[in-house]
Order: C-alpha cells, then sequence, then structure tokens
C-alpha cells in the first residue's frame, strides 16, 4: 500500500515521502498513529505542489540569507557598557545582546548560535566577530564604548 507520511518514521523514511509498506503495517501502526495517510493520486499531486512551494520557499531564504551576510560584512555595531577608569566593563556583553544588537542597527536577525564568540566581551574597544550560517561568512566590527 502507498502511503504518503505525514512525519519522520525511524527505518521508513521522512516526512512528505511516498512510501510503499505492508497493508497491516499500514493500517494498525502508521494510519492509527497520525505518522502517514493514503495516497490517493489528488493527495500526491497536492504534496508535489507543497514540495515545489518549500522548494521555492528555500530559495528565497538562501537569496534573502545571502544578502544579510553580505551588508554585514565589514559592518560595523556599536555598544555601550558602564566600565571603569582601565576600560573593563561591569558586565560582559554577551552574544544575545549582540544578536539583539544586530537586529535593532542593522535589521539583520541572526540567532546566537551562528555568532563565533567564545567568552563575553568585558573591554571596552573594537572587536572583530564572525557571523556564520550555513556556508555563508561575515566578519563585523563590533565597538563598546564606556558609559
Amino acid at each position: 500500500m502507498k502511503v504518503i507520511l505525514l512525519k519522520d518514521v525511524p527505518k521508513v523514511g521522512q516526512k512528505n515521502m511516498v512510501k510503499n509498506v505492508s497493508d497491516g503495517y499500514a493500517m494498525n501502526f502508521l494510519f492509527k498513529n497520525g505518522l502517514a495517510e493514503p495516497a490517493t493520486p489528488k493527495k500526491i499531486k497536492n504534496l508535489e505542489k507543497v514540495k515545489l512551494n518549500q522548494e521555492t520557499e528555500d530559495q528565497i531564504n538562501q537569496d534573502l540569507l545571502a544578502k544579510n551576510m553580505r551588508s554585514l560584512n565589514g559592518a560595523t555595531v556599536e555598544m555601550q557598557g558602564k566600565a571603569n577608569e582601565k576600560g573593563h566593563l561591569f558586565k560582559g556583553i554577551h552574544v544575545e545582546e549582540i544578536v539583539a544588537e544586530l537586529k535593532k542597527q542593522d535589521h539583520i536577525d541572526l540567532k546566537p548560535e551562528h555568532i563565533e564568540l567564545k567568552h563575553p566581551v568585558k573591554e571596552t574597544g573594537e572587536f572583530d566577530i564572525t557571523a556564520e550560517v550555513g556556508k555563508q561568512k561575515a566578519i563585523f566590527k563590533l565597538v563598546i564604548n564606556a558609559i
């Protein structure tokens, strides 16, 4: 029996795949647990449309990501923090704060795991920060000023 998988099923296939499985397995396990549905010609046609839309959306997201990374490359992000006379910050600047500032200043929405920063920044000055999303890489300058 041909089925369309609604979720990833170990040793069977991934979501949105059309698979041929035994009738008993389909009826007693896949359908009852909401993991699959019967593959009718109409549903297969709809699935192809969904896959095409997903591919188009993925391509648009990749293009947008490439544009954002190009605009981020070489950009300068300025932040402020309380510091003593020697330039040491009282509170370190963490990745989450850098991401929020990027979103605020340059309207670039990154996740904290995309920014490579081993330790919080604890001094004033200029720092080169690397952001990497997939194969796209950008280096921007982080400037920390004392308040």
